[in-house]
């Protein structure tokens, strides 16, 4: 469900929209983990409920999940959708036979992909989902009260937006609203859980801000 408040046409930083219930599911199967693999070195094949993420090995767990955050960023948008979603690794290696995830020659994981992800999104999961190469994140509130959710592309370090952001692009979260000038986003290897479930206002969430993403409808 979105609930717009005050949205303006053609007045984007006056939208405020939001979609409720949207529940958080994380790149990592335990999320007390993360800060020790993120910024510790932990193993992530230590995780001790590696097993639910559908891996079949340990060792497929940990090859995979730090590339994940874009799976389970549509975790989120299936069972705000549906009440449930598929394991995590299930969704890698459904998207990996559409191209969204590339293994070079040395073994070596490139991706994800968003047109071969967006295609997958829609031909296996019915979702209206399209490919924004050039976005502002001033756009995004009209997007949000248009019924999308987003997934933006940011610098993993939003996790601690009190720092200076170090670059951006190359980590995946999802918007799921957009409300007196800061935008909520579920964030899948956020360390705290203000981190996972944060609100930044827009012009610090731009700072870490690649300015592209995908934006995704579930009807």
């Amino acid at each position: 469900m979105v609930v717009c408040l005050a949205c303006t046409p053609g007045a984007s930083s006056a939208q405020q929209a939001v979609h409720d219930d949207v529940a958080l599911f994380t790149q990592y199967m335990s999320a007390e983990w993360i800060g020790a693999i993120v910024y510790h070195g932990a193993d992530p094949a230590d995780d001790p409920r590696w097993h639910l993420s559908g891996a079949r090995t340990r060792e497929e767990y940990r090859r995979w999940c730090r590339h994940a955050c874009g799976m389970a960023c549509l975790q989120m948008v299936l069972d705000h959708r549906d009440g449930q979603a598929p394991p995590l690794l299930e969704l890698v290696h459904g998207c990996r036979t559409y191209g969204g995830y590339v293994e070079d020659d040395s073994g070596q994981i490139k991706g994800l992909y968003y047109d071969p992800f967006a295609a997958y999104a829609r031909a296996e999961h019915g979702l209206h989902a399209d490919v924004h190469p050039h976005l502002a994140a001033a756009e995004i509130p009209q997007l949000l009260a248009d019924g999308h959710l987003v997934i933006a592309s940011v610098d993993k370090e939003i996790r601690r937006p009190d720092l200076p952001a170090p670059g951006r692009g190359g980590h995946l979260v999802l918007i799921t609203g957009h409300d007196h000038g800061e935008f909520r986003l579920h964030n899948p290897s956020g360390h705290t859980a203000d981190a996972r479930q944060a609100s930044l206002p827009v012009a610090v969430f731009a700072s870490y801000f690649a300015g592209r993403g995908i934006a995704v409808r579930t009807h």
